[in-house]
């Protein structure tokens, strides 16, 4: 089977698009299959539509136009899958989700990477019948609990996050909470806060550890030196940085918005700015019962990327 995708994949730390896009690949190769990128074969099955924003600055390859051309003159038995992981929500816009319902019409089937996501899109006019979800998940050969050490007897608890994207809708208010909070003795004693990636302009951390951004291997070690992992992201689809946390077995404090608290219920607690202390000191105090929990996190691209090729094989 040859697949094409739609997104040229980038080298280094980038967004869970991105990521997403490497773990599909890689899976496909290994299991015998050829991955291309555009529309130059003939004998495409499967055209796997990421991003319908073609143009100057995007890594998208082609839109719905050149996709019905092919499939009218070329190929006309490709099979159009759209992956939908974006939304006007996310970073407060307000042209993306009429961009990616107009893209809709060319796609075979419609995935979205949350039940949240999906209901957005169905509410403006997309086509129920031909949509499923598929949530995301990680490389676990990258991210697992391995070489997680047991934390240390009175010892501070180490809260970390990390994004690539610095939009201020990636949680900001949350971490300058947190580091707010660091200015009073009672925390400062108790907690330490570390944000890995790329900060919001604005955004000045006084008690916070910043380290640039990471991806991989190097992400997974840093991570495993915390305890406690935080997301404050909001309308967030999916995203990539919960997850990986999750896999590398760090419980998860994170806000009930968007998609994330599918892929983090039962794996932390749900907090905003008023219980946040609470809910942290309740971590605190049972943390051994909620990193145990996170033995049974799956959220795994070996699951995802089964999903995927099921859809494409059985379509």
């Amino acid at each position: 089977m040859k697949v094409s995708f739609g997104t040229n994949i980038v080298e280094g730390p980038w967004g869970g698009g991105n990521l997403f896009l490497i773990n599909l690949k890689n899976y496909l190769e290994k299991a015998g299959h050829k991955v291309v990128f555009g529309l130059d074969d003939n004998d495409i099955d499967i055209i796997l539509f990421t991003d319908p924003r073609k143009g100057r600055g995007s890594t998208s390859l082609f839109n719905e136009k050149e996709i019905r051309k092919y499939k009218s003159k070329i190929n006309k038995d490709v099979f159009v899958v759209q992956r939908i992981n974006e939304c006007d929500e996310r970073k407060q816009t307000n042209k993306i989700n009429k961009i990616y319902l107009n893209a809709t019409k060319i796609a075979d089937h419609v995935v979205f990477v949350s039940e949240w996501l999906r209901n957005i899109y169905i509410k403006i006019g997309m086509e129920e019948e031909k949509s499923s979800v598929i949530l995301s998940g990680s490389d676990q050969s990258i991210f697992n609990n391995i070489g997680r050490t047991d934390k240390p007897l009175n010892s501070k608890f180490s809260l970390v996050t990390h994004h690539w994207s610095s939009n201020w809708l990636k949680g900001f208010e949350l971490y300058t909470f947190i580091d707010n909070l660091l200015e009073e003795n009672y925390w400062r004693n108790k907690i330490e806060f570390t944000y890995i990636g790329n900060v919001e302009k604005k955004v000045v951390f006084k008690n916070t550890k910043i380290i640039k951004p990471l991806n991989g291997l190097e992400l997974s070690s840093e991570l495993k030196q915390h305890d406690i992992y935080v997301t404050g992201s909001l309308n967030e689809p999916s995203g990539n940085h919960h997850i990986e946390a999750g896999l590398c077995g760090l419980p998860i404090l994170y806000i009930n918005s968007g998609g994330i608290p599918e892929y983090t219920k039962n794996f932390g607690l749900e907090v905003n700015i008023d219980t946040f202390e609470d809910r942290l000191n309740y971590m605190i105090e049972y943390f051994s019962n909620f990193q145990k929990k996170m033995d049974n996190y799956s959220f795994n691209s070996e699951t995802m990327c089964e999903k995927y090729l099921n859809l494409f094989e059985n379509q």
